[in-house]
């Protein structure tokens, strides 16, 4: 897949608070579980489920 500089810049730009929600809403579409989520991003980031439950409060601020 080719991108743009312009499109790379966007997509480093984005953050947590603006993503988690689309996981959500996809993942529910698709009858899966939010703690199946939870376990791909601490897969993905190594963030355990207390470092994942602070950014989650964060996002609820």
């Amino acid at each position: 897949m080719e991108t743009t500089p312009e499109h790379d810049e966007r997509m480093a730009k984005m953050t947590f608070a603006s993503v988690y929600p689309h996981y959500i809403t996809k993942l529910e579409r698709k009858g899966r579980t939010i703690e199946e989520l939870h376990r791909v991003i601490e897969w993905l980031t190594g963030f355990d489920s207390h470092k994942l439950q602070e950014c989650l409060l964060i996002l609820s601020r």
